[in-house]
């Protein structure tokens, strides 16, 4: 199984071969959704203007191959937001998945409610990412993913972001929503299985 897309800090160097390469893929079964794709307005290693271009190409590349979307927001929640709520998605019960969220509750309530998963990396665990954890405390069952996003978002200087990270963010998200671990594992299994399905 694949997510297939172009990264928003690769897209102003995309050729129209990688555009018909991209098409392609999407097609073929292992492609399961389109993504990473989205916005990040941090680093801006593509222009803004080609960042939006592209982050629209692929979610109608998605809506027409039928698949969710795997979505990377940095510094860009209202623009993220207004794109996906417009969207009309591919006819699943799963949309998408807000990948390694890092807006408020507001914006997760809101895209939840829409079919959106909310993915939480290791900054959850973090007492300054406010928003997150606020969003993590508020989402309902079955609406809440996790990764590491390894290998960054490390826990500490010098250390590596392994896949055993997922521990740390399981039990600080089951901390977070007064929830048992073994409870929240299966809540997060089952909208994984969603995801998939849909």
């Amino acid at each position: 199984m694949a997510g297939v897309g172009i990264h928003p800090h690769f897209v102003a160097g995309a050729t129209a071969a990688d555009w018909t390469r991209l098409e392609a893929l999407a097609g073929e079964c292992d492609a399961v959704a389109i993504g990473e794709i989205g916005l990040d307005f941090f680093r801006n290693l593509s222009p803004p203007d080609a960042q939006r271009e592209a982050f629209a190409r692929q979610l109608d590349l998605a809506a027409r191959a039928g698949k969710p979307v795997l979505v990377h927001d940095r510094d860009a929640h209202s623009e993220i937001s207004s794109a996906l709520l417009g969207w009309p998605g591919p006819g699943r019960s799963v949309r998408g998945v807000l990948h390694c969220f890092s807006g408020d509750a507001a914006m997760a309530l809101r895209l939840s409610a829409a079919g959106y998963l909310i993915s939480f990396a290791l900054p959850v665990t973090f007492r300054s990412a406010t928003g997150p954890r606020a969003a993590a405390a508020e989402l309902a069952e079955g609406s809440i993913l996790v990764e590491t996003d390894s290998p960054w978002l490390a826990p500490g200087a010098g250390r590596r972001n392994e896949p055993t990270t997922v521990v740390r963010v399981v039990d600080g998200l089951a901390r977070l929503r007064g929830v048992l671990r073994d409870a929240l594992v299966d809540h997060i299994g089952r909208a994984y299985e969603r995801l998939l399905a849909s």
